[in-house]
């Protein structure tokens, strides 16, 4: 049941709001503050759906309230109700994060338009949050070794900046999951993420899938359209495998760190972008460099920082705990209770040479699961986990 709390010196004016909203739904749960201070100890003391605001109170105005519970719970909507002469203090509140205002005497059909909408808008945010929490999970990095903690420990000191990162290391050893981290942790968390594949892209369209085209300017240009750069505004865009970006297509991305600017293919106009860039690779781009293959300078711009993921090879101690991990995700997946490893099998997967890395382990994994007993054993592994 939506809570809604109405924040009003006027008494008379707190009777109307709450009589439109309880016969407009019953299912509103409405509470009334007289000023302020008594408003804000309620909303610290309770979770609400939405906050009914007026703007002159007195100890504590409506735009003072406003600053205080951005502070402490900024996912409240917060509906300004704002008298004749308050027009600029409402329009100021609004800068200041409100979702809305509206003017005394009420306007019925606005008042409850602007009610739903913010509702629509709390709940919205919430689902997002449980998203986020999905998707942390899934990209959350396993293991307790050295080099595992020295790349969590790079990443907490670096996420806050917006220096760019270069993740180096094998493919298959999770290097997508320190872009993750990267951006979950930064202050652009709330802005998206984009991830460009630059080896899945012919080397013919990656300019369009970066920049974006007008209409017009090749064959298939039917219409003008965006590209990944001003998808990831605000946010963090990750170019995986750069190292296989064509040498016209990296002189264009050099542009874009230098100046913050991209143009549209076809166009003749720049677009001003605000993007952290991260970028990983396979490959030694410095022996790319020696062969011509990756321009130098490019590469000393996404070098900021380097984070290089080892071979899972390198990180042997982590298999127990990255068994455990896939073990009950792939149960969870398949709606079973997962199956446990016995010692020796551990001990044998630990011993083998996983030149597919991470992404190997996972899949032998989900085979003994289904293959294996309910215990999986040493037997099962020589079995079943053979290249």
């Amino acid at each position: 049941m939506p809570k809604i709390l109405i924040i009003e010196d006027e008494s008379s004016i707190r009777r109307v709001l709450i009589k439109i909203l309880s016969e407009e739904n019953s299912t509103y749960e409405v509470e009334e503050a007289e000023d302020g201070v008594q408003g804000l100890e309620k909303i610290k003391n309770s979770d609400y759906g939405l906050v009914l605001c007026d703007i002159k109170m007195p100890k504590m105005d409506g735009v003072e309230l406003l600053e205080a519970v951005k502070k402490i719970k900024p996912e409240i909507p917060m509906v300004m109700i704002s008298g004749h002469g308050d027009m600029e203090t409402a329009i100021q509140a609004m800068r200041l994060g409100a979702f809305d205002y509206i003017s005394k005497p009420p306007d019925l059909n606005r008042l409850l338009n602007t009610v739903r909408n913010a509702l629509d808008k709390k709940q919205l945010v919430v689902e997002n949050k449980i998203l986020k929490k999905i998707v942390s999970k899934n990209y959350e990095m396993i293991g307790s070794s050295e080099p595992i903690n020295h790349i969590k420990l790079m990443i907490d000191k670096v996420a806050q900046t917006d220096a760019r990162v270069l993740i180096t290391g094998p493919n298959g050893t999770g290097k997508e999951l320190v872009a993750h981290q990267l951006h979950q942790k930064s202050d652009r968390a709330d802005f998206p993420l984009i991830e460009v594949n630059c080896a899945a892209i012919p080397s013919e369209l990656i300019e369009s899938e970066l920049f974006g085209h007008v209409k017009g300017a090749f064959t298939s240009a039917v219409k003008d359209r965006a590209g990944k750069f001003e998808a990831a505004d605000g946010g963090t865009i990750f170019l995986d495998e750069i190292g296989d970006m064509s040498l016209a297509a990296q002189a264009k991305v050099l542009r874009a760190l230098q100046e913050n600017l991209i143009q549209r293919v076809g166009a003749d106009k720049d677009i001003k972008v605000n993007v952290r860039v991260v970028a990983a690779t396979n490959k030694d781009l410095k022996a790319e460099i020696a062969a011509g293959r990756f321009r130098e300078d490019l590469y000393h711009r996404l070098a900021v920082i380097l984070i290089h993921v080892p071979a899972l090879n390198d990180r042997r101690d982590d298999i127990p705990l990255l068994v455990e991990h896939f073990t009950e995700k792939i149960a969870s997946e398949q709606g079973n209770a997962p199956k446990s490893f016995s010692k020796e099998a551990i001990k044998l997967l630990q011993e083998y040479d996983w030149t597919g890395n991470i992404r190997e382990l996972r899949n032998v994994v989900e085979r003994l699961i289904i293959l294996g007993g309910n215990e999986i054993s040493e037997t099962d592994v020589k079995l079943f986990a053979s290249k």
